[in-house]
């Protein structure tokens, strides 16, 4: 039965403890799934709408973008795509009524849990400037609105658009070529905050900032290593991906400061087998630092060069530039500064090295723990020498895997959705439509809050997404968004970027993936890119939330029209009323997508983009190689009495939507405050299990900042380093911490001391 939002937020100051879980799914993962799509969506809603998820006449799920394979289950979802689903399915309503009862200053003191419950939101609405709470708009006025304020503004760069990984194909095609045609590439995306470090390093390497393997490869490597990553919580159909490859003879190496439930046991629960006894998927748990992974893969090459015949010479020689180079900085990695950068023995990573030694076939996958500290992009590049000296990129069975989270953010940036964007796809979008891009770079995340900070931007656009509650230094981002003139967000739900405006905002609602879409020549379907870059149809099935929401396409479109007006040669109606004519401009703008309404038409499942590594063995670099790179090798040095802080998700969690208050295999339960430490650590800090303190983080030019009241949980953790949930902890990572190249924020290397304080009231 569906059950009402909850009227208060839950009190969170005493969250229960038990000892973390060593198997994933199963019964629980069941028995939770029905229970909060049974709360969001009632029982024969669920049924109609689980089925839909992620088939080849149904829609895609709006959680991960972990790709399916060509025969699909009945259920081809997992527990946290199921959540994510109900949430969007939900029968649970924010109307007018609900902003006129709600001051945007009480929503600003609101979870961001209890937000996300209240439901979808059903009308646009408008906060005028000194006005206390949201009222009601229309769609013209909306548009209106925004035409006022960016036609306004003294350059087009002063215009931020952002992208979140929901957004289709079309609508970031659509979206990208507004704001180029407006005159800016200020075009910032979540994979600023996520993979960027991967595309830097990858692109510099091997030519293309995307993985090179596919669902086939997974099933067929004698050896996958998964670095910085927790498949069960972040990325549960994986999971089935492993113990395939498992069953097939593979093994599997798990590089992580935690332990993960998910990595340990998977118990699959589309066989009776995997319901009773489960598969042990990880052979050898390498448990390091946080950041040490550059020292351990570079001293797995220096292993590898000395080892007769172990480097895949005629690859080495045919294919890849930088090699003695590389084999000179890596002859000097030192066994005594490795053991100390990574808290591993000598025997651990001995081991790791006989496992890479007696593999043909080896992929290494990786998600944020490898892509949020200062120097994630030379460790991605170290991963790839490893896999270059052993001819591991374009086999079959082999290569790099990067997990990307949302569910289209790679298809968001292959459509154009990029502040740095390739001349080439510039050339080919102005001679499609005849417009002039812009040719100087645009702001990404960590730029486009300073320069809301700095009064450089004035207009802040968010096509999806949490902005505010994703980003960093949370002070700092709050600030500047408040001294926006407008900012606008394409939504579905509440999220704590509603409460913190500039002096106008602007909430427009939007179809979500669930819904049925029906422009004017008929219904339309969207289309998705996955992990491994596969592109699919997505069909929403239900009735929208309401009347009044327009698709993401057609909010792109009329906004267009409102702001370009007639000088504008760009067919935006033809566009909102046909997603087929987008794609028709995509397939004669965007490389790999010819004949794209055809493809999709002859392939129910989807098509693959070509991959050129992957395919063909060839490296579109600056050397037309592939590229070892060389790089001193750096991890965090952490002063005496400090630990070092890694971000994370909750298992109730997905990116900044908070399902609930529990992490079912971490022994979490009833609240988020808590830091997990390792219970030496703790004892020298003098803290008790259940005791409590503020996290204040220490950055080099002497700031501090704090996040008070965690519950102090000894746990399994690497020596010196903890973790704990995002967002509460991302007001302790500073702007300015990012990884170099990339600019992504270093959400996991936060320096931090532990100052015990009095348990939090209720």
């Amino acid at each position: 039965m569906v059950s009402k939002p909850p009227a208060g937020d839950p009190v969170q100051d005493a969250p229960q403890v038990t000892p973390p879980q060593h198997a994933a799914a199963g019964l629980p993962a069941i028995g939770h799934t029905l229970r909060i799509a049974q709360e969001q969506m009632g029982a024969v809603r669920t049924a109609r709408t689980l089925l839909k998820v992620n088939q080849k006449d149904g829609f895609d799920c709006p959680g991960c973008a972990w790709p399916e394979g060509d025969k699909r289950h009945l259920a081809e979802f997992c527990e946290n795509g199921a959540k994510a689903v109900a949430e969007e399915a939900t029968l649970r309503r924010v109307t007018p009524e609900f902003f006129a009862a709600h001051p945007v200053a009480e929503l600003a003191e609101r979870s961001g849990y209890w937000l996300g419950q209240q439901g979808r939101i059903t009308e646009p609405v408008y906060l005028p400037e000194g006005a206390d709470r949201y009222e009601p708009v229309t769609w013209e006025r909306a548009f209106a609105i925004l035409a006022e304020e960016l036609t306004a503004l003294s350059s087009p760069d002063e215009a931020l658009f952002y992208t979140s990984g929901r957004t289709s194909n079309e609508a970031a095609f659509l979206l990208q070529l507004f704001a180029r045609e407006f005159g800016t590439n200020n075009l910032p995306d979540c994979s600023n905050m996520c993979h960027e470090s991967s595309g830097s390093a990858l692109t510099e390497t091997i030519g293309i900032g995307k993985g090179s393997v596919t669902l086939e490869d997974l099933h067929r490597a004698d050896l996958i290593v998964v670095a910085g990553q927790n498949p069960g919580t972040n990325h549960p159909r994986m999971l089935s991906a492993l113990e395939k490859a498992k069953a097939a003879g593979a093994r599997i190496i798990s590089v992580n400061p935690l332990p993960e439930a998910g990595l340990e046991r998977f118990k699959n629960p589309q066989t009776p087998q995997g319901m009773l006894k489960g598969a042990a998927l990880t052979d050898l748990f390498l448990q390091i630092r946080i950041g040490g992974d550059q020292a351990l893969f570079r001293l797995l090459n220096k292993l590898v060069l000395e080892t007769p015949g172990a480097v895949d010479e005629e690859f080495v020689r045919e294919h890849t530039h930088g090699f003695e180079e590389f084999a000179a900085a890596a002859g000097e990695a030192d066994w005594a500064e490795t053991l100390a950068a990574t808290g591993l023995s000598r025997a651990e990573i001995e081991r790791a090295l006989e496992m890479v030694l007696a593999s043909e076939r080896t992929i290494v996958c990786w998600a944020m723990g490898l892509t949020q500290h200062k120097h994630s992009v030379p460790t991605i590049r170290e991963v790839v020498n490893l896999l270059l000296l052993r001819g591991n990129i374009g086999r079959p069975g082999a290569g790099v895997c990067p997990v990307r989270g949302h569910s289209n953010v790679q298809g968001d940036r292959t459509m154009g959705i990029f502040e740095r964007p390739a001349p080439a796809f510039l050339d080919a979008l102005d001679k499609e439509f005849g417009i002039v891009s812009p040719r100087h770079h645009g702001f990404d995340v960590v730029r486009s809050i300073q320069a809301l900070r700095d009064g450089e931007a004035k207009v802040f656009f968010a096509m999806g997404g949490n902005f505010v509650g994703a980003t960093p230094d949370t002070e700092v981002t709050e600030a500047a968004m408040r001294r926006a003139r407008l900012t606008v967000h394409v939504s579905t739900k509440l999220n704590r970027s509603h409460a913190v405006t500039g002096a106008r905002a602007l909430i427009l609602p939007t179809l979500g993936r669930t819904d049925r879409d029906v422009q004017r020549s008929g219904r339309q379907f969207v289309t998705v890119e996955d992990s491994m870059g596969l592109v699919h149809a997505s069909r929403g099935n239900l009735p929208p939330a309401s009347p009044h929401l327009l698709s993401e396409p057609a909010i792109v479109a009329r906004m267009a029209r409102a702001v370009l007006g007639s000088a504008s040669r760009t067919p935006w109606e033809e566009f909102e009323a046909d997603y087929a004519a987008v794609r028709d401009r995509i397939a004669r703008v965007v490389p790999g997508f010819e004949d794209f309404n055809a493809r999709l038409a002859a392939n129910p499942g989807g098509f693959a983009l070509p991959h050129a590594p992957r395919d063909e063995r060839r490296f579109p670099t600056k050397t037309g190689r592939a590229n070892f790179t060389a790089a001193p090798v750096e991890y965090p040095k952490v002063p005496e009495g400090r630990l070092l802080l890694q971000t994370l998700r909750s298992h109730d969690q997905y990116n900044t939507t908070i399902y609930g208050l529990d992490d079912r295999y971490r022994g979490i339960r009833g609240g988020r405050r808590v830091v997990l430490v390792h219970p030496e650590d703790a004892a020298a800090l003098g803290l008790a299990d259940g005791a409590y303190a503020d996290l204040v983080s220490e950055w080099t030019d002497g700031s501090e900042r704090r996040a008070p009241g965690f519950r102090v949980v000894h746990y399994p953790t690497a020596r010196g380093c903890a973790a704990a949930y995002y967002p509460e902890t991302n007001v302790l990572v500073p702007l300015e911490s990012t990884a170099d190249i990339s600019n992504t924020p270093a959400s996991k290397s936060v320096i931090v001391r532990l100052e015990e304080s009095p348990q939090p009231s209720a």
